[in-house]
């Protein structure tokens, strides 16, 4: 088994061998081509998207600057929607469902490194998968941790620390990120806290 195939598998592995550190410039050369394209060329992003990513939905947008690890590790659904200053560390595989929107300076963390120094200064890391449902909002510099599943529905408020699956319908916030409540009908009226819609197509 080579390093990438112990890499896709979750084992211990070394990035620097057996084609991965080619892998990554690739990379960089598609993430470096999506971060520096001139304003007026911005309706190029959704087919550079497609090309990095390993699946996508036929509707995406991302704002640039995005940074990734390998591209193909990632797939997102429909309407995927992520703001400025989104990072993907995928290691491990990055997934991600329907009508998500992510907020700027996010961050989601598929890769880890050993705890003990001897063991980590062996170059050894590690991926875990990262799973997103369908119609989750996750708020403003959030960090998302490996091995995380946030179920479908969810909200994660902004500045949360994902070190926990977060089951589906619920508000969750922290850090480390915790439920806070239930997101149930009585919270359709409503766009902000108190406020409610004054119109009538929500």
């Amino acid at each position: 088994m080579d390093q990438k195939e112990r890499m896709l598998q979750g084992l211990p592995y070394r990035a620097w061998q057996d084609g991965l550190e080619a892998e990554r410039e690739a990379c960089k050369a598609k993430v470096y081509a999506l971060n520096t394209l001139p304003p007026a060329e911005r309706r190029r992003i959704p087919a550079l998207l497609k090309d990095l990513f390993g699946k996508t939905g036929e509707k995406l947008w991302l704002e640039p600057p995005f940074h990734c690890d390998y591209g193909y590790n990632i797939e997102v659904g429909e309407n995927f929607f992520a703001n400025y200053n989104l990072t993907v560390l995928d290691v491990g595989k990055v997934t991600i469902g329907d009508n998500v929107q992510i907020a700027p300076n996010v961050s989601i963390y598929a890769a880890g490194h050993p705890i003990h120094p001897a063991s980590r200064n062996s170059g050894y890391e590690w991926g875990a998968p990262v799973t997103i449902g369908s119609n989750v909002w996750i708020g403003g510099s959030v960090v998302i941790l490996p091995g995380v599943t946030i179920g479908d529905n969810a909200v994660i408020g902004a500045g949360s620390v994902v070190t926990k699956d977060i089951p589906p319908d619920c508000i969750a916030a922290g850090n480390p990120c915790r439920v806070l409540r239930p997101v149930t009908e009585a919270d359709r009226p409503y766009y902000y806290k108190d406020r409610m819609f004054d119109v009538t197509d929500y």
